[in-house]
């Protein structure tokens, strides 16, 4: 089809599937908890807030989301609003999907065989491990889901508002800046919602120092991955040419 053809229409669709893809695995593998000092080879660093102690351990899915930010300035960047908008409630939907059938899969009744295929590699009961693997708390599961949407509709719209004073230049100026207005409420609302007004109802204290870390974790993190959103754009723009890259820009900004 010629229609598929055209270089923008394909790197819309290769835009919104690697962000879609993104999104999933990270609600997925999220489930682990891992320790960020041991990971690096280095002494843990206790931390002290709201009258809480801890050393820094996160979600798994923490690594993968600097890049889901990453593609979300890019898409709107070139595709503007409607465009974030689309890929958000298509990865929302995808991600739900994706957890209903994983709640499925834990339900069919597992082969006699298969629950002790792993006892040699430490696993004694394979369908335990499964359950709890993708078995995520509906609670989770409903926070991570309003949290993602939050934040991705408040992300495009603060892009959008640095644009106006920026224009062209500055683009890590509007990534950074949205990114650090959307995580803020992006990393309270799931913790509110999975832990405070979830079945283990955290304390305030509590609730305060976990975000905090959190949201002070994914702005370094995005911060740090600031280059490959001008690799992005470069690349963009030897697959587009300068002026259709160009003229894009301009389309997106016009949604202001």
């Amino acid at each position: 089809m010629r229609l598929l053809e055209d270089r923008t229409i394909r790197l819309f669709v290769g835009l919104t599937a690697f962000f879609c893809a993104n999104a999933v695995l990270a609600e997925f593998i999220g489930v682990k908890i891992f320790a960020l000092e041991a990971t690096l080879g280095i002494a843990p660093l206790h931390w002290d807030l709201f009258g809480n102690r801890g050393t820094l351990d996160f979600t798994a899915g923490t690594v993968i989301w600097p890049i889901v930010f990453i593609m979300t300035d890019t898409v709107n960047e070139y595709f503007g609003m409607r465009g974030v908008r689309m890929i958000s409630w298509l990865a929302a939907g995808l991600v739900a999907y994706g957890f209903l059938f994983a709640y499925i899969a834990i339900h069919l009744a597992p082969a006699t065989w298969w629950m002790g295929a792993a006892q040699t590699q430490g696993v004694p009961d394979y369908q335990a491990a499964y359950a709890a693997i993708f078995g995520q708390g509906m609670w989770i599961i409903v926070g991570s889901l309003v949290a993602f949407l939050v934040g991705q509709l408040i992300d495009v719209r603060v892009f959008h508002r640095i644009r106006r004073h920026t224009g062209d230049r500055h683009a890590w100026l509007r990534a950074t800046g949205s990114t650090a207005v959307s995580q803020l409420v992006d990393s309270f609302v799931v913790l509110y919602i999975a832990f405070v007004i979830g079945p283990q109802h955290w304390p305030t204290a509590q609730f305060l120092a976990i975000g905090t870390l959190n949201y002070v974790y994914k702005m370094l993190a995005a911060i740090a991955l600031i280059p490959l959103l001008y690799l992005a754009r470069v690349g963009i723009h030897r697959y587009l040419g300068h002026d259709r890259a160009a003229e894009l820009r301009t389309l997106a900004a016009q949604e202001d």
